[in-house]
């Protein structure tokens, strides 16, 4: 069954097509891949039927995430669906900046804007016990994803979840006030790209997760002119970019009255955070 399913994902141009066969497969059989290759599994009928439906949808280039409803992200389980945007490795390197700041202020205000499926809010948050957090999203239906994520790691007793167009809160609530921090993932794919992107993506992901504008920069622009409204002084503002983008965005909040700081790069040496305080 494997042999089988790896050359049909292959077939479809699946790059990970042995990875994602065994891990469809194991969950198809409600047990870990260490457990598949240790001792004999019985393969009922079932479990047949639903590795087979499965496949498929891999094979169409829905992503894996997706399928398994899950990922992994700073070492903690997050759920994942249609309505949020699949966590990456490279936004990592955004908590890591976050904690970096935290250390020397252990009870921090944290903002996450953008939070999607509260990826950034919850990896803080379970490694910075003494920090309050606010993570606000446009959508409620990523919200809702995100209330979940916190329950399962057990720190939503510490993050407040606002439904808000960045700064703006959209159910007439409070001011978001004062923050220590703020960090956002924000979409920065340039209108043009999107179309290139692989079919895994731009098929599947929410657009409005993605696309930045014209040439990727809208977000930011939004974000520069008033963030230091939200910052206290001395405060720090952590922000993914995309590729090539560090330049333009740092000028962007220069002009905007913060002060530049350091950049990140990620695993692939690309620089993926800007910095800046006020």
């Amino acid at each position: 069954m494997l042999s089988a399913a790896v050359r049909r994902l292959a077939g479809a141009g699946i790059e990970t097509a042995q990875l994602d066969a065994q891990l469809l497969l194991a969950e198809a059989a409600k047990i870990d891949r260490a457990t598949m290759f240790s001792r004999a599994v019985c393969l009922t009928p079932e479990i047949r039927a639903e590795f087979d439906a499965m496949v498929d949808r891999r094979a169409n280039h829905e992503p894996i995430a997706y399928i398994l409803g899950r990922r992994e992200f700073y070492s903690l389980e997050f759920e994942v669906n249609r309505d949020v945007l699949i966590p990456r490795p490279q936004t990592e390197t955004v908590v890591d900046a976050a904690l970096e700041f935290i250390a020397s202020q252990p009870e921090a205000r944290v903002l996450d804007l953008c939070t999607g499926p509260g990826t950034i809010a919850v990896a803080i948050a379970a490694n910075a016990p003494l920090a309050t957090i606010v993570a606000a999203d446009i959508s409620p239906r990523a919200l809702a994803v995100a209330r979940g994520n916190a329950a399962r790691n057990r720190v939503a007793d510490r993050i407040e979840f606002v439904c808000a167009d960045l700064f703006e809160p959209l159910d007439l609530g409070a001011h978001l006030g004062l923050f220590d921090i703020i960090v956002c993932n924000p979409p920065y794919v340039s209108r043009a790209e999107i179309a290139s992107l692989a079919p895994d993506v731009r098929d599947f992901e929410p657009r409005s997760a993605l696309d930045g504008g014209v040439d990727g920069l809208d977000f930011f622009r939004r974000i520069g002119p008033v963030v230091p409204l939200h910052l206290r002084l001395g405060g720090l503002l952590v922000l993914e970019v995309g590729y090539v983008q560090d330049d333009a965005v740092k000028e962007i909040l220069a002009s905007g009255g913060m002060r530049p700081g350091k950049i990140a790069k990620d695993l692939d040496g690309i620089v993926r955070v800007v910095t800046a305080q006020r």
